[in-house]
């Protein structure tokens, strides 16, 4: 067992600076404490098995002493007109009071069970896995086979359930369905120039009139009038 090393430090020279170091006491300086205890080494732990004796119901109470009742000594103290931490330590050191035992107390001290000499603890030891089954790969098959049929059960858990009917048609999801374009009116006409065709006629063909009127309608919205001939309102 080592205890402290104990060295010398360097004594700085005249003239220099302070080594930072220590020097050796020597080869023949042994450091440490001489272990007194003589155990018998390994052969002596190898070759015997020391236990503990419990302590037995006769022997309790005896062989332990008592300890002292500082609080009943700090109470004497006070009704003896102590008042400074001085008076009741020297009050403590030359009176003596100890503490009432156990026995007298009317309590019981806990004694360890008996426990039978043949009495193995802990829990009994599992069968051993087959070693077959780690090299197949048991356990990986049939935790894939049990997924499996957890998701074979859910499909068909899917499958039976009950199937809602079609849902009749409302006049709300026919309009959405089927926007109706509103019907555009006529220009109107004297009376008797309605049964009279124009006189003039610019189009080549229909086809172009309608071209010509659609681009004339997107243009319309920049522009000022009621029908959108005016002057352009942007900038």
């Amino acid at each position: 067992i080592l205890s402290c090393f104990s060295v010398c430090y360097l004594q700085p020279a005249l003239g220099k600076t302070k080594s930072k170091g220590l020097t050796c006491l020597g080869p023949d300086f042994v450091y440490g404490t001489v272990a007194t205890i003589q155990d018998g080494g390994v052969s002596e732990a190898l070759s015997n098995w020391h236990t503990h004796s419990l302590p037995t119901s006769g022997s309790r109470g005896h062989s332990r002493r008592p300890g002292k009742d500082f609080v009943a000594l700090n109470r004497e103290g006070v009704k003896s007109g102590l008042v400074t931490a001085k008076e009741h330590y020297q009050y403590r050191a030359t009176h003596d009071r100890r503490q009432a035992s156990l026995a007298r107390r009317g309590s019981r001290v806990p004694v360890p069970p008996r426990i039978p000499p043949d009495t193995t603890f802990g829990i009994s030891t599992q069968p051993s896995t087959p070693i077959c089954e780690l090299l197949e790969h048991k356990y990986a098959q049939r935790w894939l086979e049990e997924q499996q049929a957890k998701e074979r059960a859910l499909e068909e858990r899917q499958l039976n359930l009950p199937k809602l009917g079609r849902i009749q048609e409302t006049r709300t999801t026919l309009l959405r369905k089927s926007r109706p374009m509103p019907e555009s009116t006529p220009l109107w006409k004297l009376p008797r120039f309605q049964q009279v065709g124009p006189a003039l006629d610019t189009f080549r063909d229909p086809y172009a009139r309608k071209k010509a009127f659609n681009a004339h309608f997107s243009d319309s919205v920049a522009q000022t009038g009621q029908l959108g001939q005016g002057t352009y309102t942007v900038g």
